[in-house]
């Protein structure tokens, strides 16, 4: 099947991880909302040591983690559910950016039909927003900023840092959709102040299915937000469904061990970004970098193999890897990529884009060079 490299999609599952979930599915089988036996208590015990977990990795509160599905549904509650306050103390201007997941783009079409009013930010062709222009835009009935942390198609690195730095000083909110950078760029997050945080565990070597959604408090209250869903009381009434306890305890499981070998996976990032620039560097092939690497991701980078269409180098090159022109979510439509044309990128660099994205695991030499032969052919 040749090499993985579409690691921004979806990781492959840590064996630890695994291990923990298997062990959660076998004999912690009761439902954590029981309250009545054991089996609920030992079930609801797992999903308590999780959110330390959570908590842990990103240096908050236990109480301020809940979890959800993903990031998906993290981003409609952080966006969907201020609509209640934002329309009761009229403050219905949001600011987000031009090249954000359509987890948080979609949610934010839907409230301008509802008369929310949005601006939104453009990048530079470097694929970074510039902070003091998104700041200039904040007005006194600005609800919410949403920036993603590390963008998905160019594992560009947004400032959220500056951003909520200057926005803690005021009272709009702060959503960092952080699904790249969570358990990687570990540090980074610690330090930002933001009120809403939403992230995967399927991008960090844990499950499909799981995500987190930090409710940060500010002078000891939560953000004003609304379950956007109704059926039960569960994650205190933020998110109703029974809690998934060996998925959570598996998101868990995947941030313990991110607490503990981010640093040393960061280098080893870096590492196969190295080696897959220099084998572009000496293939002699024509290829442009999409972002600035000075900012980028340690695990991503979006090139353009200038004159190949980028489909047509999926189908020949699938044998030797999976790579990807874009976001996961927008495969199906055959579309340019929003965020390259955000950037001011030309159309034909544009189809010829692809993105690779890769993990800890150094990348087989071997591999790679299979991979720029077989791009060399289609010269």
């Amino acid at each position: 099947m040749g090499i993985y490299l579409d690691y921004n999609a979806s990781t492959p599952l840590d064996q630890r991880v695994l291990d923990v979930m298997i062990d959660v599915y076998q004999n912690k089988y009761g439902n954590a909302d029981s309250r009545t036996h054991d089996y609920g208590e030992t079930a609801r015990s797992a999903v308590e040591n999780a959110r330390k977990q959570v908590a842990d990795l990103l240096a908050i509160k236990k109480d301020e983690v809940f979890f959800t599905s993903g990031a998906t549904e993290s981003d409609n509650i952080s966006i969907l559910g201020l609509q209640e306050y934002a329309e009761k103390n009229s403050k219905k201007h949001i600011i987000t950016t031009a090249i954000e997941h359509k987890a948080v783009l979609e949610p934010l079409h839907h409230l301008e039909k509802q008369g929310f009013e949005v601006t939104y930010i453009s990048p530079d062709s470097s694929g970074r927003i510039n902070a003091d222009e998104l700041l200039s835009k904040v007005r006194d009935d600005t609800l919410l900023v949403s920036v993603m942390h590390a963008n998905n198609e160019t594992g560009i690195i947004q400032p959220i840092e500056t951003i909520g730095e200057e926005l803690s000083k005021t009272d709009t909110f702060f959503h960092v959709d952080a699904a790249q950078s969570f358990g990687k760029l570990v540090d980074e997050l610690r330090n930002v102040k933001y009120n809403f945080l939403s992230a995967s565990a399927h991008k960090m070597y844990g499950p499909q299915g799981v995500g987190v959604l930090v409710l940060k408090k500010k002078r000891y209250k939560m953000p004003p937000v609304n379950s956007i869903m109704f059926g039960g009381s569960q994650e205190r009434g933020i998110r109703p469904g029974t809690v998934p306890t060996a998925l959570i305890a598996g998101l868990g499981k995947a941030c313990e061990i991110a607490a503990e070998e981010h640093a040393s996976n960061y280098i080893k990032y870096q590492e196969n970004k190295v080696s897959i620039l220099n084998a572009l560097k000496s293939s002699c092939i024509d290829y442009s970098v999409n972002g600035d690497l000075e900012y980028a991701m340690p695990n991503t980078l979006n090139v353009s193999l200038n004159g190949v269409n980028s489909e047509a180098l999926m189908l020949v090159t699938r044998q030797y890897c999976a790579v990807s022109n874009g976001s996961a979510c927008n495969s199906s439509s055959y579309k340019p990529s929003y965020v390259l044309s955000a950037m001011g990128l030309s159309l034909n660099r544009i189809e010829s884009a692809i993105r690779i994205s890769w993990g800890s695991d150094i990348i087989n030499q071997d591999f790679l060079n299979l991979l720029l032969e077989s791009i060399k052919r289609i010269y």
